[in-house]
């Protein structure tokens, strides 16, 4: 198990159990970045691998590491995706890789931005509130709000579906 020690700069000394926390916060992460990833395993898994190499790596200077762990596993991917669409047709293997019945939502969530899908994933699959989301986007909360609107505006025209209101 990896403990790591971490000064806080509060006078208390804080621990990390990175095995813990990739016990606890995993499998949503996992979960977050497949959809942002469009179906892709091998880049969701990719992304949270070198994002708890960098958490452990860091271990002494990150405050939050589960925000930590989500904005770099985000960047990580996104990084990965852009490399990846200027080289081939990533639509193409994205979609031999997909079960059928998600082939409809991965293709609808492929049109989203990198931002959008990670927050309508984070907050309607994952369930995090607007101020969560915000905080392991690393964005403010604002910005998810306008993020989760414009990608459900956009997912309701490309699914051809209507909504019922969560509020």
């Amino acid at each position: 198990m990896q403990v790591v020690t971490v000064d806080t700069g509060d006078g208390t000394d804080g621990a990390h159990d990175y095995e813990a926390l990739y016990r606890e916060a995993g499998p949503q992460l996992w979960r977050t970045l497949y959809g942002v990833c469009a179906g892709r395993t091998d880049l969701a898994e990719e992304a949270i691998a070198e994002a708890f190499a960098r958490v452990i790596e860091r271990g002494d200077r990150v405050r939050d590491p589960i925000a930590y762990v989500y904005r770099v596993a985000f960047r990580v991917a996104t990084q990965e995706l852009k490399r990846e669409r200027r080289q081939s047709d990533i639509a193409e293997q994205a979609h031999r890789e997909t079960p059928g019945e998600l082939e409809d939502l991965m293709r609808a969530l492929r049109e989203l931005s990198p931002n959008q899908r990670a927050a309508v994933i984070l907050r309607f699959e994952a369930d995090l509130s607007t101020e969560e989301v915000a905080k392991r986007m690393g964005v403010s909360a604002a910005t998810v709000r306008v993020h989760i609107h414009r990608g459900r505006k956009k997912l309701r025209a490309l699914l051809g579906t209507q909504e019922v209101s969560d509020a």
